[in-house]
């Protein structure tokens, strides 16, 4: 079985074929699936779809794209989204520095929500933009390590994912992974413990090959489980029977 512990299931994207998404995902041998979240209103959409479907679970929380919504309120109402018995994660959060965001607003919303997770014992998805040094500077000073959690598309070098596992972090792999040009990241899920990696897709986005140029989907978790097994020399079953372990030890899922 296979965990693709990131993906975007709510999105317009799977509007016109979502439960055939689904029963390509679950014939790939997908059992489980994390749809997570970008705003407060996407918390809300994605819980009323995870509560549709027993191998779908959720992560609640406020993208860096949406940080400048970010009011008074928003922690408490994002407390009570999080007591969903679906919920394991509080993400994706973090800092994007590619885009024009906010950054006040950015490191307002980020350090808010590390302290919502640390209130709730549950971990952190980290989205992490051209802002390495920023993003592993928050954690460390807002005590993330007491929780943990998944570095979300990992895009950093080796000396960065030291800092993040020293944090107690997991990093995730997905399409990128099997892009040509991305040796650094491919040295990074060559040297990091097998038992701190997870995989994911990121779905509709980041299509891993051969399937780019096209939208992605959880079926696609397959092609980064295989590409990983041949790159750490190891059987694909072992493989993916590890990840697996390690992302339901992670979100506390039986």
């Amino acid at each position: 079985m296979l965990f693709d512990t990131h993906c975007h299931l709510d999105h317009s994207k799977f509007d016109e074929d979502r439960t055939e998404v689904l029963e390509r995902a679950r014939a790939a041998g997908v059992g489980l699936m994390m749809v997570v979240s970008t705003s407060e209103a996407n918390s809300r959409q994605v819980l009323a779809l995870v509560e549709q479907h027993p191998d779908l679970y959720a992560a609640v929380g406020v993208h860096p794209s949406d940080a400048a919504a970010w009011d008074e309120g928003t922690y408490a109402r994002l407390r009570e989204l999080a007591r969903h018995p679906k919920v394991r994660a509080i993400g994706e959060i973090g800092l994007d520095y590619y885009w024009d965001y906010p950054r006040e607003a950015q490191f307002r919303a980020f350090r808010a929500q590390i302290r919502l997770a640390r209130e709730l014992g549950l971990p952190i998805v980290i989205h992490d933009r051209d802002a390495h040094e920023d993003v592993v500077r928050v954690l460390e000073e807002e005590g993330a390590g007491e929780v943990g959690g998944i570095m979300h598309c990992w895009s950093g070098d080796w000396a960065l994912a030291e800092r993040c596992l020293a944090l107690g972090f997991y990093l995730g792999f997905g399409g990128t992974l099997t892009y040509p040009r991305n040796e650094a990241i491919r040295e990074v899920a060559r040297r990091a413990p097998i038992d701190r990696i997870v995989i994911e897709t990121d779905s509709p986005y980041l299509p891993p090959v051969p399937h780019r140029g096209r939208r992605n989907e959880p079926a696609y978790v397959r092609h980064v489980a295989e590409f990983l097994a041949e790159l750490r020399g190891m059987a694909y079953p072992d493989l993916a029977a590890l990840v697996t372990a390690n992302a339901k030890r992670l979100l506390r899922i039986p």
